[in-house]
């Protein structure tokens, strides 16, 4: 199941990419960023309520907390590089770019998280690296 959440996030990641670059048009980056988060603030909570998930905040604990905070800091910092990247630069360019986080998140999860990295891991972490040079330089 995790497949097709994931399958979904792409498409519509890729389609984040392009309506960013659309609304950016003789808009602050930061502002732009601050909008969006507004409206993702809204339907998160719809999606909350809706769900009934609410109901599970008591089973929040400091640690959940604390990393929901850290999330929200380097999601927010990520947001506003890639907006201002975004309305300077190609579309196309910004967005491959910005797919390094893939590798990264690979080895990052690799040193904090101790997940286990296979040779076609690594094979497709420097893949992932020379497509991103090839496509962007």
């Amino acid at each position: 199941m995790y497949l097709i959440y994931a399958l979904i996030s792409s498409i519509f990641a890729s389609l984040t990419a392009i309506f960013i670059k659309l609304g950016l048009s003789d808009i602050n980056s930061n502002l732009a960023t601050a909008i969006r988060t507004i409206i993702i603030l809204i339907i998160s909570w719809i999606i909350v309520f809706y769900t009934n998930s609410f109901e599970n905040i008591k089973s929040i604990n400091s640690k959940n907390l604390i990393f929901l905070i850290i999330s929200g800091i380097t999601t927010g910092l990520s947001w506003i590089f890639y907006f201002k990247a975004l309305q300077i630069g190609e579309v196309s360019k910004v967005a491959v770019i910005d797919k390094l986080s893939i590798a990264l998140t690979i080895i990052l999860a690799f040193i904090f998280l101790k997940e286990t990295i296979t040779l076609k891991t690594i094979i497709g972490i420097i893949f992932i690296i020379a497509g991103t040079l090839i496509v962007s330089l």
